[in-house]
Parts: structure tokens; C-alpha cells; sequence
């Protein structure tokens, strides 16, 4: 009897629990002034926020709780409650913020001003700027190593790199890479940084111990005029094995052997390719696609594009919460 109890008290339990939820995924329409949020289980638009004037750049809190959003147009850092859906507060962020990257601290905030030339620091709980250092010319993509050391600041006009000491917020070195530069991405043991060239049409890979370029990488495909081909959004598998790299207005996202620095394929996506995210169990990759106002949902076994999910105009970012 107390066997059969405890059988039929687990079954009601795993009843109650109901099925497990699917991740979110967050994507932020520039022209609509928009977030989409997509149920990765289902690739379905499940609702749509209203957010400030041309929301770019989009980040998670390190506990998921908030949602950091560029809203450039405004010149301010909106913060999203992630369990309301309801803007809870601004961050103060200079002119035209793009771009930001969270120190692993889960309080200092790193956001380029592209108008102004200069990187913010603010502290996400007090709101205090706690440096403005200033940049080359059009400060765009924002990055910070997972161990917390270093924070990469790309300039476009200027096609550099600022490699940025976070606990100084002194520029330790500048770097020059391909013409404009849009977006920097770390390995996750903080030893690698990806950067995309867009104009240059190039990726450089660096070595982070020693702040030098170890390799480049070259983009053609097939039939397609090589001035479209244009490097910008970089996702990094957590095991090391792909690069995923988003090539603008060719529409094609590039696979690369992360270990080789071989191209290995194209995969044909919507117009104009921006950013891209890998979900919680890195089984589908989500690219946002500017002129088609979609999302591209890719098979990262089978390195399939399986479908393609309506948005709103022209989404810029996207980022995946892997505890929803």
C-alpha cells in the first residue's frame, strides 16, 4: 500500500508540473520600435513589446531577469522586466547607442556612442557613469571577455579595435582590421576574439594573451557580386566546432571551422543578414534578416535553414533567454 501511495503521489506531482517551457527568443525591430519575442519550441511569434525609437542592440542580464535595450534613437539604455514584459527604467548611455556588452559582474554596462566617439561605462544598479573613453570614429560593435579583463570597442570610420582594460578603462592598445569593423565575439575560455570587417569583407582572428592577429578570413560565394558580401554578426559554438558568421546584404550566413579557420558552407537566409543567436541547447541558430523583416531558423546538425519567421520591420538583434 505504501508503495502503490507513493507511486500515484508522484504521478499527480509530474501532472501538476506540466510540460517543460520552451527557451525565448528576443528580437528587436529598428523600424517598428518593437521587440519580438519567439517561442523557440514552436518558431512562433508568441508577442510583440513596444519599446523606444529604433531599438538596436539587445542584451540579457547575467541572472535573466531584465533585458538591456539600445533604443538609439532616444540616446538611451531601456531595461526590460523579462517576467512583466514592462520597461522598468532607463540607463543613461550618450548619444546613439548601437551596441553594449555586460561585464560578467552583471554591473557595468559597456555602450558605444557612435555619434559621439566615446565608450560609456554605467552601473546598471546605481546608474553612475563610471567612464567615458574616447574611441576612434563611430564607435559601433562592443564586446567583453568572459573572464571580465578585457572590453573590445569597434570603430568603424576609424577600422580599429580598442582593446579596453576593464579594470583601469584605459585603451591598453588600438588595433587596425578591415574596413569598418561591426561586431567583436570571444571563445569562452576568453583566448580568441572574432572580429567583422563589413566593408573589408574579412573576419580577423586574435589571439588575446598577446592582442595579435593570428589569422584572416576571406568570404566568396557563388554568383554573388563580392561588395555585398559583408561580414557583421559572429556566433560561436560553446564545443568549438563552428563559427557562424552573418554576411549582410549577400544573405547568406557563413559556417567555419572555428579550430581550422576553413569555410565549410553558405547558408542562403533572408535579405540583409544582421545578428544572430544559438538557443539554450545550441540546436537551432536564429539569424535576423533586416530587409525581408524576418527571422531564419537554422539546424546547426544538419546546417539546414528550416524556416523562416515573420517580424517586425527590419530586426537588428536578437538574443535567446536560455532559462525561459
Amino acid at each position: 500500500m505504501k508503495n502503490a501511495f507513493r507511486i500515484a503521489t508522484l504521478a499527480a506531482a509530474i501532472s501538476l508540473s506540466g510540460p517543460a517551457l520552451a527557451s525565448l527568443a528576443y528580437v528587436s525591430n529598428e523600424k517598428d520600435d518593437t521587440i519580438s519575442v519567439i517561442d523557440t519550441e514552436t518558431h512562433e511569434v508568441v508577442d510583440t513589446i513596444e519599446v523606444g525609437a529604433r531599438p538596436r542592440g539587445i542584451l540579457l542580464s547575467k541572472d535573466h531577469t531584465r533585458l538591456f535595450i539600445c533604443a538609439s534613437d532616444d540616446d538611451t539604455v531601456q531595461v526590460l522586466d523579462l517576467a512583466t514584459r514592462k520597461i522598468i527604467d532607463t540607463l543613461p548611455s550618450g548619444e546613439d547607442p548601437e551596441q553594449f556588452a555586460l561585464h560578467p559582474n552583471n554591473r557595468h554596462l559597456y555602450i558605444a556612442n557612435e555619434d559621439d566617439a566615446i565608450v560609456t561605462v554605467v552601473d546598471v544598479e546605481t546608474k553612475d557613469v563610471l567612464a567615458q573613453i574616447d574611441v576612434g570614429v563611430e564607435p559601433e560593435g562592443m564586446a567583453v571577455s568572459p573572464d571580465g579583463k578585457w572590453a573590445v570597442n569597434t570603430s568603424e570610420t576609424s577600422s580599429m579595435l580598442h582593446w579596453i582594460n576593464t579594470e583601469t578603462f584605459e585603451i591598453e592598445k588600438n588595433t587596425v582590421v578591415g574596413q569598418r569593423p561591426r561586431h567583436v565575439e570571444f571563445t569562452r575560455d576568453s583566448k580568441i576574439a572574432w572580429a567583422s570587417a563589413e566593408i573589408g569583407g574579412t573576419v580577423h582572428i586574435y589571439d588575446v594573451d598577446t592582442i595579435e592577429e593570428i589569422q584572416q578570413i576571406e568570404f566568396k560565394i557563388k554568383g554573388v557580386p563580392q561588395d555585398q558580401v559583408q561580414p557583421v554578426g559572429i556566433e560561436l559554438t560553446s564545443d568549438g566546432k563552428y563559427a557562424f558568421v552573418a554576411l549582410g546584404p549577400s544573405n547568406h550566413v557563413a559556417v567555419v571551422d572555428a579550430q581550422t579557420y576553413e569555410v565549410l558552407d553558405y547558408l542562403l537566409v533572408g535579405a540583409r543578414v544582421w545578428q544572430l543567436d544559438l538557443d539554450k541547447d545550441e540546436k537551432y541558430l536564429y539569424t535576423t534578416n533586416g530587409v525581408s523583416s524576418d527571422v531564419s531558423v537554422i539546424d546547426v546538425e544538419d546546417l539546414k535553414v528550416i524556416k523562416s519567421i515573420k517580424v517586425g520591420r527590419f530586426p537588428w538583434g536578437v538574443v535567446i533567454d536560455p532559462t525561459s
